[in-house]
């Protein structure tokens, strides 16, 4: 079900946004449907396998003590 909302915009843009619909075979309801729609779907959150995932390879041997490369790294006061 469709509702009417009344908003208070500026002429020029109002007139540029009519143009930028005409252009685009649509209308300016479509398009402020359309960003509202967009702006207001909830997030689609990665999961943990997806995150270590994106952290691509590494060049840790498997023998390293893991502590001791942390804190002699330069990046966390070593």
């Amino acid at each position: 079900m469709k509702s009417r909302l009344n908003l208070t915009i500026e002429e020029t843009l109002i007139a540029s946004s009519k143009q930028y619909a005409e252009k685009h075979s649509t209308s300016v309801s479509e398009l402020v449907e359309s960003y509202l729609k967009e702006i207001t779907k909830p997030v689609k959150r990665k999961s943990f396998v997806d995150l270590v995932k994106e952290l691509g390879e590494h060049r840790i041997d498997p023998k390293a003590d893991l502590k001791d490369l942390y804190y002699n790294d330069p990046k966390h006061g070593g």
